[in-house]
């Protein structure tokens, strides 16, 4: 009977030599050695392009649309180029001088070229106090293109436009002769003397009186004087006179006065008021500008 141990399978005893195991050879990696490390340099900016170099940026709708503004520029050229010469020559103009109007608004009457012979003038008469009703004062009409001031009458005087006139006021309809009451610098281009005394102005005023029949009036007008006195505020004169002047068969009057002030410039100014005979009811407004004129 075999043995209780034979019955085990043997085993190698832990004297056994281990087995050899060969590796292949060794493989040697060789590893490149890095080369000194160069300083950064960044890369070149990219040439610059000129205005030529960019045309091919330019979208083809954009080229399409500037050509068709230059044949559009061409073509209207050449249309007046071509026809140019079936246009007829103008005429030459005649050269336009101009005219300075009259102190007075249209219609206005031809000035008569003869000399017009006046009465002689009172040395000091006083104004009469005319017939009607006087207007309402609502104001003072400044006017500074003169230098000078007075009242501003209420309804139915109205200031209106009347050149060439600083300021005016009317009443009713533009016709000859006008119903005014209106500023101006004395007419006229002569030179004058410096008056040396307040009685010298008068023969300013009456110059001033001559220009109006010359201008307001129809031909033929004549005058009676009604007053003369010196201006009551400030150096100058006021010439109160009745106009008659033809009107068809007939003659008819208005009533005026006529004021010269002093005001420092080179001419005084003046103040004319005129209301014919279909105006009477305010004849009484000639009284209450002559005692109310004056410089500023």
């Amino acid at each position: 009977m075999a043995d209780v141990g034979d019955q085990y399978p043997s085993s190698d005893s832990p004297t056994t030599p281990f087995r050899k195991v060969v590796l292949p050879a060794e493989e040697t990696v060789r590893i490149p050695r890095p080369s000194p490390q160069r300083p950064y340099l960044p890369p070149p900016p990219p040439p610059k392009r000129g205005p030529l170099s960019r045309v091919g940026d330019i979208p083809i709708k954009v080229v399409y649309l500037l050509a068709a503004i230059v044949a559009t520029v061409v073509a209207v050229l050449l249309i007046f180029v071509i026809f140019s010469g079936d246009v007829p020559k103008q005429p030459p103009q005649p050269k336009v001088v101009p005219v300075t109007p009259a102190l007075s608004a249209t219609p206005t009457p031809k000035a008569t070229t003869g000399a017009i012979v006046l009465p002689a003038t009172p040395a000091k008469q006083a104004l009469p106090r005319l017939p009607g009703k006087a207007s309402a004062t609502i104001g003072t009409i400044t006017d500074r293109t003169t230098g000078i001031r007075y009242p501003r009458l209420g309804k139915p005087w109205k200031a209106r436009s009347y050149p060439p006139f600083s300021v005016a006021q009317r009443v009713g309809k533009v016709a000859v002769p006008h119903t005014v009451i209106a500023s101006a610098m004395l007419p006229g281009d002569e030179p004058l003397a410096k008056p040396k005394k307040v009685a010298d102005y008068r023969e300013i005023a009456v110059r001033g009186v001559r220009w109006t029949l010359l201008t307001q009036y129809p031909k033929g007008a004549t005058l009676a004087w009604t007053g003369s006195r010196n201006l009551p505020l400030g150096k100058g004169w006021t010439l109160g006179y009745k106009v008659t002047y033809p009107v068809g068969s007939g003659r008819r009057t208005s009533q005026a006065l006529l004021s010269v002030i002093e005001v420092g410039k080179t001419k005084p100014a003046m103040l004319l008021a005129s209301i014919p005979e279909s105006g009477k009811a305010h004849w009484r407004d000639l009284n209450t500008i002559a005692k109310a004129v004056r410089p500023l």
